[in-house]
């Protein structure tokens, strides 16, 4: 009878606030139990699954996985912890040619060790089917309205948003939502400060990302209008100071073609994004928040610049709610790329200091939310604030690849493998090896020995 494979699951170690895993103790259980899979989890003072959970799902506690068959793990792992010949999934960054990884790619091709990128695990169209997306966006909104609540406890103005915690302050996304509702039903019965009418939150995106984001939003009392109804010249005269204002932004709302007379196509745009340009900042001028949940890469035009930042805080002509003040307020910038589709995210942050304040008049940050300028939320591993929701997500979804993923002879040719599709598509390097779909990572890496 052939040996049961053994699977690794690693320690988190990116960050101190890293608590996620990528499968729980009944996920490990499963694969004990009903795939005839062995588990090794590395011990960990700070998962939020204790080791006890694991083993007695069946897995054994470990301090070393060499012995293991594949390995996962949720954040980039460290180049000197990457073992000769191994397999690992997690997710990796490195499809972008992300300079900050390509050391870590370079060592997994010398140790000819096998990638499965998570974030390329995808169906027959392109859509992703593990991730944490959600969860991101959910934490992200909750950092947004805390910092939103603190910016306007820092200009003397009190609102139920002020005792909006942060997402690791709740027992999970349950008592986030009831909190939040609560909260929300302050505002419908005591309204808004008038100088925080309307009071605009706009959301870039409309995948997982935007969902999780708009999930926890519509807790509190929201009015949904349209892009076109927030550009209109009587938007705002009705009464808004009992609720929020939310608007969705899709790429048709945000870009337009450059030639004139042109009309906007989505699948042009994706492919040939050169052709278009930003036209977003038409909205500014009435957007108290800006969450953004939208893919961007170098390809893409920004969407909010730092010389648009720089006009609307120095626009003599706007009427500020107070004086010296635009209205702009917070960006949330959950998809965190640095000077990417919002250039105002000039660095990461994270959760022990999870805003900074971009400075128009000297173009650069400042800590805390007091100064003057959009105060910025770019925290780029936002679901590790839920743990315990995000792994149970995560695990629902990765489980049933995982018996595939450690079964694997990887020193097959490619062709051969004999790997789901969704795998396949995943696979970034095989045996030491890039694979046919990702061979243009080489321009990135230099030389190859």
């Amino acid at each position: 009878m052939e040996p049961r494979p053994l699977l690794g699951i690693r320690h988190e170690d990116k960050s101190r606030w890293e608590r996620r895993a990528p499968l729980t103790p009944a996920h490990v259980q499963r694969l004990v139990e009903h795939y005839g899979i062995d588990v090794a989890v590395q011990t960990s003072p700070t998962r939020i699954f204790a080791d006890e959970l694991y083993a007695a799902a069946g897995a054994k506690i470990v301090r070393d996985l060499r012995a293991c068959r594949a390995i996962l793990g949720v954040k980039e792992i460290p180049s000197e912890q990457l073992y000769e010949g191994m397999s690992y999934a997690y997710f990796a960054h490195v499809f972008k040619g992300q300079p900050q990884n390509m050391a870590m790619l370079r060592t997994l091709l010398d140790r000819r060790c096998t990638l499965v990128d998570y974030e390329k695990v995808t169906d027959d169209k392109g859509r992703r089917l593990i991730f944490f997306g959600w969860y991101a966006g959910f934490a992200g909104m909750l950092e947004s309205l805390w910092a939103l609540g603190q910016r306007l406890r820092a200009r003397g103005i009190e609102t139920p948003l002020s005792d909006v915690r942060r997402p690791y302050q709740y027992s999970g996304i349950v008592a986030a939502r009831e909190h939040i509702r609560e909260l929300g039903q302050r505002i419908a019965a005591e309204g808004l400060a008038p100088e925080l009418r309307p009071l605009v939150v706009g959301v870039l995106g409309y995948g997982n990302v935007s969902r999780g984001a708009q999930d926890l939003l519509d807790q509190l009392p929201v009015t949904t209008v349209t892009p076109a109804e927030l550009l209109a010249e009587d938007f705002g005269q009705v009464e808004l100071g009992h609720s929020i204002v939310k608007v969705v932004f899709a790429e048709q709302h945000m870009v337009e073609p450059i030639a004139t007379g042109s009309s906007f196509e989505l699948q042009e745009y994706f492919q040939q994004p050169g052709r278009y340009r930003s036209a977003f900042a038409r909205y500014l001028p009435r957007l108290s928040v800006i969450v953004n949940c939208i893919y961007w890469d170098q390809r893409y035009p920004r969407f909010v610049t730092r010389a648009n930042v720089k006009q609307l805080f120095a626009d003599p002509g706007r009427k500020p709610r107070t004086v010296g003040r635009p209205h702009l307020e917070v960006v949330g910038d959950i998809s965190a790329d640095v000077e990417g589709s919002m250039e105002v995210t000039l660095q990461h942050t994270d959760v022990d200091s999870p805003v900074f304040v971009y400075r128009p008049d000297t173009d650069d940050a400042e800590d805390g939310v007091e100064a003057d300028g959009p105060v910025i939320m770019a925290i780029d591993y936002l679901p590790c604030e839920l743990p315990a929701d995000a792994t149970q997500s995560f695990g629902d979804a990765l489980v049933d690849f995982v018996p595939s993923l450690v079964r694997t002879d990887f020193r097959q040719p490619f062709q051969a493998l004999d790997l789901p599709a969704e795998l396949r598509r995943a696979l970034i390097v095989q045996d030491g090896q890039l694979t046919p779909d990702y061979v243009h990572l080489r321009q990135f890496l230099g030389a190859l020995p």
